[in-house]
This record gives structure tokens, sequence and C-alpha cells, in this order.
């Protein structure tokens, strides 16, 4: 699975760089690091929907802080199991 967070402008305003780390962070405690490759991206086309994060081919907007651990489990884990 290929994972990038966008890291442009608007979603670095809301917590682009918070989101990379916790999603370095759940991606080692899920012990799934050799399924996973993270990255960034520059401006995903959802400026105005929060956080985009594209896993694979599809780009998914409105992560933050307070909804990532419900984000990850939906748009990743689910995936990989």
């Amino acid at each position: 699975m290929k994972i990038s967070i966008c890291v442009g402008s608007s979603c670095h305003l809301r917590g682009s760089n918070k989101i990379v780390e916790l999603m370095q962070e759940a991606i080692a405690c899920s012990g799934i690091s050799d399924r996973v490759e993270l990255g960034a991206a520059f401006c995903l086309g959802k400026c105005t929907d929060g956080v985009s994060v594209r896993i694979d081919d599809e780009v998914v907007s409105g992560f933050s802080p307070q909804n990532f651990a419900e984000m990850f489990d939906r748009y990743i884990m689910k995936r990989l199991s």
C-alpha cells in the first residue's frame, strides 16, 4: 500500500505535519511498516476539505488529529486485513 500525505499550503495550515507524525507512529505500532510505503505529496486537489491523504489511487480528505485513529482504521487497516 502506498500512502501519500498532502503537505501543500492548505493542508499544512490544517495540520498535515501532525498527521505525518501520527501516521508514522500508527504504522510502526501496527506492525505494518513492511506493507506500507509512506510519502508526501503536494496538493491532492481537495484543499477545502482538511488534510488529504492518497491511499493507493484514492484520495481521502478530512484527516485531523481528532479523527485520525478512526480514519486510520477505516481506510488503512481494513484494507490490509
